[in-house]
């Protein structure tokens, strides 16, 4: 699991940091889930070695324009690529109408590929590694933070390998 930090600005880019996006790499399923998207997230995922035609799911936490402008395009540019990967898309009350709107108004079709899920406190996905988990958070608007929990792995650790590597 690693971890890029795309954009951590805030509500206005600086020369040196780009608005709100974290990227999430899965190496061991060539997966990298977002969290959050603001506007210039492509170029900043171009500037890193991360691969959007890997994006298989965006968590966003909350409506502003920070955390939200770099979707469409973002969108977009992987229909574009022609990954044919699905991407689920988890987000507060509003953000499927939000990207229902700007589809229409931009003449975009948000094609079978795209699932939107509302989210609501509690588990929102699981499978046999990962579960994600979100909370509620002290924002002016509705806000959530996301909890990603790696499971144990069966098996046992060898220390005295691991100290000889």
């Amino acid at each position: 699991m690693e971890i890029t930090f795309l954009g951590t600005s805030s509500g206005v880019p600086t020369r040196s940091r780009n608005v709100s996006s974290v990227a999430l790499r899965l190496p061991q399923r060539a997966e990298v889930w977002l969290f959050d998207c603001g506007e210039g997230t492509q170029h900043q995922l171009q500037k890193s070695d991360l691969k959007s035609s890997q994006i298989r799911r965006i968590f966003v936490t909350h409506m502003h324009g920070d955390h939200t402008f770099g979707l469409m395009g973002l969108i977009a540019s992987c229909g574009l690529a022609g990954s044919g990967q699905p991407i689920d898309i988890y987000g507060p009350r509003g953000l499927k109408e939000y990207l229902q709107s700007a589809a229409k108004y931009s003449y975009m079709n948000l094609d079978s590929r795209l699932k939107i899920h509302t989210v609501e406190p509690g588990l929102l996905y699981e499978d046999e590694e990962f579960s994600v988990t979100c909370q509620l958070l002290k924002h002016r608007i509705p806000a959530h933070g996301y909890r990603i929990i790696e499971k144990d792995r069966p098996g046992m650790f060898d220390l005295e390998k691991a100290k000889s590597l």
